[in-house]
């Protein structure tokens, strides 16, 4: 069969579409996976189809810009932050969104993570209000909009070292919209404390290089509380993160989810959800030269785990992964293979 003859047999829209994506701040995951759908999708689509991508956070920004109809499709990290969002629960602050609905996620490993100096006396994120006045804390600010600022500022609360009383006790907060600054910060001594993610990315193996660090357990009534609200603990793995000498239980981080609203074009649901699973390879194929368990966007990609949402599927989506079950990914003119 010839490859116009099996693009035939493949969903295309009916009418043009102008499809909007809210991603990342342009440089990150999020772009890329958008440019992997829009394209795939564009491919799909009748002549006249336009196609965006809007530079953004991947926190609360997603959800209002779909609120708001200035995007069709957002995407989330972790996915886990999405069901605050959803419920309208926790300390989001942002009022239930029921009209929200997930197309999917692509799977990739990540953690939240708390290390400190290791000359500084504490075992546990607890520890920290017992020296707060010598703590210089790298993190993201809790903003209304950034998923790290407000899992680690919930995090210290939860943990008996509340932000605004280590503020009070002479602590310092360093902030960046992005981890690898504050990575930086942490490793050169600018800051004594780092509570950050994207552990897998070669920044966070230097951390160590200037003296010695230590990571410390966030402790029972953290991981209760945030599992309480449907956010999930991970492990990372004794050696994984430099001078790692245990299994450290922490904070999961994990997941990109795309979102949408429930009144989005079957169509476009149906078809943006067929190419995640079937064209799953071009998106892999761009990170198959980095190991697997360091890689930012994980491989393989699995269509039962992409489904698994914390956010329901959207009733298209649904369809789509019931039709392709148990198909295997098109093949054929990868461009990173």
């Amino acid at each position: 069969m010839s490859s116009t003859d099996t693009r035939s047999m493949e969903p295309r829209l009916s009418s043009p579409v102008d499809l909007r994506f809210k991603a990342d701040w342009g440089q990150a995951n999020l772009t890329r996976i958008s440019g992997w759908l829009a394209q795939e999708i564009g491919d799909r689509s009748p002549m006249g189809s336009t196609f965006s991508i809007h530079a953004g956070r991947a926190g609360i920004d997603a959800i209002e810009a779909l609120r708001d109809g200035k995007v069709d499709i957002a995407l989330v990290t972790p996915a886990a932050s999405s069901r605050l969002l959803y419920d309208g629960s926790g300390p989001a602050g942002h009022p239930a969104a029921p009209w929200l609905r997930s197309l999917g996620k692509i799977t990739h490993r990540d953690r939240l993570v708390v290390a400190v100096d290791a000359s500084l006396d504490a075992e546990n994120v607890a520890d920290l209000s017992a020296i707060a006045d010598r703590l210089v804390i790298a993190t993201s600010a809790d903003d209304g909009v950034n998923a790290i600022g407000l899992a680690a500022h919930y995090g210290l609360k939860l943990a008996g070292a509340d932000p605004k009383q280590l503020l009070r006790d002479g602590a310092r907060f360093l902030y960046d919209e992005r981890p690898f600054p504050l990575v930086h910060a942490f490793a050169t001594g600018s800051a004594n404390v780092i509570i950050q993610e994207a552990v897998m990315m070669p920044a966070w193996q230097h951390i160590a290089d200037r003296r010695p660090v230590r990571y410390l357990e966030w402790g029972d009534a953290v991981i209760d509380g945030f599992a309480a609200l449907g956010w999930p603990s991970a492990v990372i793995e004794k050696g994984y993160l430099p001078g790692q000498d245990r299994d450290l239980l922490t904070l999961d981080f994990a997941d990109f989810l795309l979102l949408c609203r429930e009144d989005l074009d079957d169509e476009v649901v149906y078809l943006a959800t067929w190419c995640m699973v079937k064209t799953r390879l071009a998106l892999e194929g761009q990170y198959r030269h980095i190991p697997a368990d360091h890689t930012p966007v994980g491989y393989p990609q699995d269509p039962a785990e992409m489904q698994n949402t914390p956010v329901p599927l959207h009733e298209s989506a649904q369809r789509a992964y019931r039709d392709l079950d148990g198909e295997g990914p098109l093949t054929d003119g990868l461009i990173w293979t």
